[in-house]
């Protein structure tokens, strides 16, 4: 099976139905038969390096000169750019004069103007050339040109370190770090710390524009004296690639041997990572060998063989000869360190079988979405264990030798350490229904390493069950924590596994959403004594703690000398340096933000190193303090995820969800079938963390909310056949939840429909995912169906990573099964599983009289159900 560490850069791949041309290799092979052609596009991005080029050039005489800016890497660039007055006051552009713009610009607003790039007759370095030219006078009042660069393929954005380009026409032009030309000279070539940041930044809201500065510009008193420059730096641009993988398959009728022929015209090294599966078994097995060239075995669960080169680099192939026995041959395609391909968010799968010409289907066993992660799909018995920690011990030496030798790189501990945290997890899900009681985050001991290595993931074991431990009111008593306190036990009985506690810091609102000194911890919920109370009697009983954590604004405790609040006091007294620059409200002299603002606070320059230095010792701090085990992340809109990596990796939490919140899609009031927009926004945030955090599936809440209010129940699943959440596509990552504080409780934003809550925990309790429940809910009239459902979850050991087969939906009904063991149905309509479904489950045929079939009923249904568990789950079961 695909392994943990693939993941990153899955792209869904389609089936194309014709066959691939029968390659010269196969006409000397006479006596095997053809059987099976398959013909795979591949669609992958890939990161292109580049250049920026920035030159000033003066033509015949002094007075009047050009600015060429151009670009190597193919797309459809635009230069977004304006001017800076002599006598401007502040940092906002201003558009050029009419003469100054090159044919084909467009004003933006009134404040900018943008210009296409053209192609170059040049060719530089064998590569297309983009450029613009700008041609102006010194003989002008313009202080500066200020630019970004934008390609409108991708609607990437590029700058300069997150701020602008900045080129100054004049000598005395105030010093912001960011002038182009420092160097003087043509061919001047900066260095590393010269380079152009690649940050991928949103698109870019007008400035606010300042009074009219027209006035104060007369004859220009400042020092003109330019001197041309030269410099270049350097971009990263994702482009779609578009690759095939073809597989033909032939059997021998004298031996029965399997032959296979991969070919693909990826180039470079690419390996296959294959095995086969007997019958219709999924586990993955190694065959006997011979192997072909170029192949190791990997953790004694699959095979690696390296594609040989084909004549002219472009591509590689390889042969397999298998023997009978074997119905299956699977395989996912890895081309770097960080790069798996496969079908569709599954495994490639070739059916070894003379009779079976049937297209391949998608396998839920063995991957998820757009991220290929690795499970063990046997039941695990005691024996298995054994394995596990035999690899850990393998593993934890490994690391040993390598820091007594000194010869290990910092990049293969972290891959060891990954591949420990992935065996901790399985070993976790194997115990986790013996261990009464609450452990540390897991370690591997070893009398060779000191200290022992402490698994910290941000993700989790996959069994995560959270519950939001308050809501929009529970900070009015004014003893929250000690309310919390008196439930723990309660809370543990349910069968939660994670707790989310409200906002810690001081706060100028009551709930916690706008914190001001952040350590101090002494908010409405409770004093810093108390809060640590409630986390050590939540770990008595075995449940991890979330803190809320608000990352993206401060409120300040200090006026400017403008009369605005952007001054911080406490132990981090931040200036004015810690705002954003484009925060429309309280005047920062950061750079410009990387995502939305958030307009009651002022926002949070995160490419700042202090700022970033100083919060990450501030998690550390709260991990330590406090006790907490991982974070809730508010308002991850307002930053890039990138730096909410920086934070994960520094403070090591088990477990970390944010909350990006996003508008679904709709046209003229309803609610659109395909969302995979907004799922996909959620997924680029959480690709942007490196996958270290998961993030709230607002998508699924969504398209639960319209199902369930309009009788609408084939919004439940897309157009694959898979759930149309952000759970379909990456369910490792996806937190899913019907209510919070904001979408319900007294504030109501978006409350979901009265009467099918239910229906709703119904469907997130028995799925993929982590599911989270709401307090309101968990400690009212639903406690005893909800504990029924936290019940069933846990005892059919359904995980975040768990497969689902949608079985129906249509208009009053949708049912699933989920790891071939579990049954659910929401809807008025009828639904029981077929004899044929049944049989497609785990159980044996010899044992399917023995089962127990319950059928939800939350809505009119027969009459025969009457308990809690026939009320609210759907299960089938073994008794």
């Amino acid at each position: 099976m695909a392994p943990a560490s693939a993941t990153s850069n899955l792209l869904n791949l389609s089936l194309s139905e014709r066959a691939p041309p029968i390659q010269p290799w196969w006409r000397p092979l006479t006596l095997w038969t053809s059987y099976s052609r398959r013909h795979f596009a591949l669609k992958r991005i890939e990161k292109v390096e580049g250049n920026i080029s920035i030159k000033l050039d003066n033509g015949k005489d002094r007075e009047n000169w050009q600015l060429s800016v151009g670009c190597n890497l193919p797309g459809k660039w635009v230069l977004h750019w304006g001017v800076n007055y002599i006598n401007d006051i502040g940092s906002e552009w201003d558009q050029p004069p009419v003469e100054m713009r090159p044919p084909g610009s467009v004003p933006i607003k009134d404040y900018a103007i943008e210009t296409p790039l053209k192609k170059s007759s040049a060719v530089v370095e064998g590569d297309l050339y983009y450029e613009l030219k700008i041609d102006f006078s010194t003989d002008t009042d313009i202080a500066a040109i200020n630019f970004v660069l934008k390609d409108e393929e991708t609607g990437a954005w590029y700058q300069r370190r997150g701020r602008d380009f900045k080129v100054a026409l004049i000598d005395d032009l105030h010093e912001d770090g960011n002038k182009l030309g420092a160097k003087k000279g043509l061919g001047v070539r900066p260095g590393p710390f010269e380079q152009l940041s690649s940050l991928l930044l949103k698109s870019e809201e007008a400035h606010p524009k300042g009074e009219d500065n027209s006035d104060s510009r007369g004859p220009s008193k400042k020092t003109k004296c330019l001197e041309g420059f030269y410099e270049e730096h350097s971009i990263v641009k994702e482009v779609l690639i578009n690759n095939s993988v073809s597989v033909s398959a032939r059997k021998c009728p004298k031996t029965a041997k399997n032959l296979l022929h991969i070919e693909t015209d990826i180039p470079g090294d690419v390996v296959v990572h294959w095995g086969l599966c007997k019958d219709d078994g999924e586990k993955w097995e190694i065959p006997a060998k011979p192997y072909p060239a170029e192949t190791i075995v990997f953790k004694n669960k699959a095979l690696r063989t390296l594609l040989q080169r084909k004549e002219g680099g472009k591509g590689g192939w390889s042969l397999f000869t298998l023997d009978e026995g074997y119905a299956r041959f699977v395989f996912v395609l890895k081309i770097n360190e960080n790069t798996w391909l496969n079908y569709m968010g599954n495994d490639f799968y070739i059916p070894l079988s003379s009779s079976s010409v049937l297209p391949a289907q998608p396998r839920h066993d063995q991957s998820e979405g757009h991220r290929q992660v690795e499970t063990d799909q046997e039941v695990s018995p005691a024996a298995y264990t054994d394995g596990i920690i035999n690899d850990i011990r393998s593993l934890v030496s490994d690391i040993s030798s390598g820091k007594s030798r000194q010869t290990k790189s910092k990049e293969s501990q972290q891959s060891i350490l990954q591949e420990i945290e992935k065996l901790a997890a399985e070993a976790y899900s194997i115990f986790r229904s013996s261990i009464p009681t609450y452990s540390e985050d897991v370690m591997v001991e070893s009398e060779e390493v000191e200290p022992p290595v402490k698994i910290s993931s941000g993700t989790g074991s996959g069994f995560e069950i959270l519950c939001q431990g308050f809501n929009w009111e529970s900070h009015k008593s004014g003893r929250w924590y000690m309310q919390l306190l008196e439930r723990a036990a309660e809370i543990s009985s349910i069968g939660f596994t994670v707790v989310w506690l409200p906002p810690p810091t001081e706060s100028v609102s009551p709930e916690g959403y706008m914190p001001g000194d952040l350590y101090n911890l002494n908010s409405r919920y409770g004093n810093v004594e108390e809060l640590k109370l409630i986390v050590k009697r939540f770990h008595e009983v075995g449940i991890r703690v979330l803190g809320d954590v608000v990352l993206n604004h401060r409120c300040a405790q200090y006026k400017n000398q403008n009369g605005i609040w952007n001054i911080f006091g406490g132990r981090l007294n931040w200036d004015d340096r810690a705002v954003v620059a484009d925060d429309p409200h309280f005047q920062g002299r950061g750079n410009k933000s990387s995502g939305d603002n958030f307009h009651a606070a002022p926002n949070i320059d995160h490419s700042q190193e202090f700022v970033r230095s100083d919060l990450k010792e501030w998690l550390c701090w709260l991990r330590k303090e406090i006790g907490y085990d991982g974070w809730r992340l508010d308002f991850v809109r307002g930053f890039w995820g990138g730096y909410i990596k920086d934070y994960i990796d520094a403070s090591e939490p088990y477990f970390a969800v944010g909350e990006y919140w996003d508008s679904l899609s709709y046209t003229y009031g309803e609610m659109d079938h395909n969302q995979d927009a907004h799922r996909q926004r959620i997924i680029e945030w959480i690709n942007a963390t490196s996958g270290t955090a998961g993030a709230f599936d607002v998508t699924t809440k969504g398209i639960l909310h319209s199902a369930l209010q309009r009788c609408e129940y084939w919004r439940l699943s897309d157009q694959k056949g898979k759930p149309p959440g952000v759970v379909g596509w990456w369910p490792s990552r996806a937190v899913t939840f019907i209510e919070n504080h904001d979408t319900g409780s007294t504030q109501g934003h978006w409350r979901f429909p009265g009467g099918k809550e239910m229906q709703g925990y119904a469907y997130i309790l028995t799925h993929p995912g982590t599911p989270a429940v709401f307090y309101d809910h968990a400690f009212h009239h639903m406690r005893s169906e909800i504990s029924a459902l936290v019940s069933l979850r846990n005892r059919n050991k359904i995980h975040c990573r768990s497969t689902i087969q949608i079985t129906k939906a249509e208009r009053d009904v949708y049912a699933a099964i989920i790891d071939k063991k579990v049954a659910m149905k929401i809807g008025p309509g009828f639904y029981e599983p077929t004899t044929q479904e049944v049989y497609r489950t785990s159980f044996q045929p010899k044992e399917r009289y023995k089962m127990i079939l319950s059928i939800i009923k939350l809505n009119p249904f027969p009459q025969r159900h009457t308990s809690i568990e026939d009320r609210i789950a759907a299960h089938v079961h073994l008794v």
